[in-house]
């Protein structure tokens, strides 16, 4: 458990929506809100091991400049040609994780769960224990390269015997898990579609994916309302317009106005009284 008071910031999956919570972490920390503990799932476990290394404004900035220069990293680079070689070579996925792997372990080094400035912990889903697993020691780079491990774009990471796929898959937004560890003051740093309301796909491939929203948002209703009333909980809001769901994984178009919108919304959120 750890100590009272206690806060924790609750990042939430997305894929490159992610970029978001970057503002929110810029304008949580401009006004001295530091946290305790650090929960991540898929790329909010990205954000969340970046942060708990340095809980600082100089690290939100080194974010912004990985962020803004995604698209030269290649982490789901490649043209449809290797897309599909990999998936030919492979036959479970279309990308390597090797870009990924690189920018977490130059942004990290190999540090370990012990050596982060922040308690932190993220999840991902074992295979083989149909079950979802929280990482809180040994290296921190394979854990979040598990916890990212989306099914279908990248592989499944193996770890002590095990192999796991992407954290959103068993705990997109994982407030009850910081609720577990005694934190009594939680802000939930999402991607955005939390704000987005749903409606019926009129499309194929737009079927899989309000199916995987309906399933997060019923588990992130659930989690909310299981927490005890001295809980103290924040939805940060994204500041942008809702995002469409959408296949387009890759576009890297909008991340700094996506950065800004959710630093300038999260920033007059916190500046209300109730805060």
């Amino acid at each position: 458990m750890i100590s009272e008071p206690s806060t924790a910031f609750v990042l939430g999956g997305g894929g490159i929506l992610g970029a978001a919570e970057v503002g929110m972490l810029h304008a949580l920390l401009e006004r001295g809100i530091t946290p305790d503990l650090i929960v991540g799932s898929s790329v909010g476990a990205l954000n969340g091991a970046f942060i708990a290394a340095e809980p600082t404004t100089a690290m939100v900035r080194r974010m912004v400049e990985m962020w803004t220069g995604l698209s030269d990293r290649g982490v789901f680079g490649g043209s449809v040609f290797s897309q599909v070689s990999t998936l030919a070579r492979h036959g479970t996925h279309v990308h390597s994780n090797d870009a990924l792997r690189r920018l977490i372990e130059e942004g990290l080094g190999r540090i370990e769960f012990a050596d982060l400035a922040v308690r932190f912990e993220c999840v991902a889903a074992c295979i083989e224990r149909a079950a979802a697993t929280w990482f809180s020691s040994g290296p921190v780079p394979p854990a979040v390269l598990a916890s990212c491990a989306v099914p279908g774009l990248l592989p499944a990471v193996e770890i002590k015997g095990e192999h796991f796929f992407d954290g959103g898959l068993v705990r997109s937004v994982p407030i009850a898990r910081a609720a577990e560890l005694g934190a009594r003051r939680i802000f939930v740093l999402h991607v955005g579609r939390l704000e987005q309301p749903l409606k019926p796909p009129t499309r194929p491939w737009q079927v899989a994916l309000v199916a995987f929203e309906i399933a997060r948002r019923h588990q992130f209703g659930e989690e909310l309302a299981s927490l005890s009333k001295d809980v103290e909980v924040h939805v940060l809001p994204s500041g942008s317009a809702a995002p469409h769901l959408s296949m387009r994984y890759r576009s890297t178009s909008d991340v700094r106005a996506r950065i800004d919108a959710a630093h300038d919304a999260t920033a007059d959120f916190l500046a209300t009284p109730a805060v």
